[in-house]
């Protein structure tokens, strides 16, 4: 017996393509692209909020802006027992950062000093900071420097300094023992200061630090 003109007609329904079906893919792969896009972008999209949105008018910015971002490297330092350690373990939490030698002279000394101050500085904000000093060269530390270090919970690590170069960049002219530098959770460097801090730099920095932070707040959180 021959189908009804029914079920042919089912048959020949649910035999076609779907209309439309092969327009969607593309669209959903645009779409997944965008959002790798976006996600990469986020800390300068940020950055840039804060500094021409979110900030007062006539409120002028004391940190500089790192565009584009540099990623930290894919590298390993080496703290001051010579156990090595991972650069990107360093991620998830906002970075203070100096660069500086070893032998780390009174001038080092003394901006070692301001940066553990200007942590100190951010209050209930401090703990979704940690504070580094990146050795680029292989001079000693003196023992008591080190210990006082350790003691304040800073991170002290050597690192090669072409890999330093890279990742926390200098202006023209410019030493990276002249700034502290900004990393953000990602691990990008985006923003740095000028390393001497008088009482009115070190205010004017901290009010570029929590406006970052404060801008962060809803994707950061304290330690890693």
């Amino acid at each position: 017996m021959n189908p009804s003109s029914d079920e042919v007609l089912g048959l020949v329904v649910h035999s076609l393509p779907t209309p439309g079906a092969a327009a969607v893919a593309p669209a959903g792969g645009r779409l997944k692209l965008l959002a790798i896009l976006l996600a990469c972008s986020l800390p300068v999209l940020v950055a840039l909020f804060v500094f021409y949105v979110v900030r007062p008018q006539g409120e002028a910015s004391f940190g500089e802006l790192i565009t584009p971002v540099r990623p930290v490297p894919q590298a390993q330092g080496e703290d001051l027992d010579g156990v090595k350690v991972a650069l990107p373990s360093l991620k998830a939490q906002w970075l203070l950062v100096k660069v500086d030698g070893g032998a780390c002279i009174k001038d080092c000394q003394k901006q070692l000093t301001v940066l553990r101050q200007f942590r100190l500085m951010l209050g209930k904000d401090m703990d979704r900071l940690d504070w580094l000093w990146l050795i680029n060269d292989q001079a000693l530390v003196a023992p008591a420097l080190a210990a006082g270090l350790k003691h304040d919970g800073a991170t002290v690590l050597r690192v090669d300094a072409d890999t330093l170069a890279s990742w926390l960049p200098a202006p023209a002219g410019k030493a990276q023992q002249d700034f502290i530098y900004v990393v953000d959770p990602m691990g990008n460097t985006m923003m740095r200061f000028s390393s001497r801090l008088d009482s009115a730099a070190a205010a004017k920095a901290k009010r570029d630090m929590e406006h970052l932070l404060r801008a962060s707040l809803t994707w950061d959180s304290p330690g890693r």
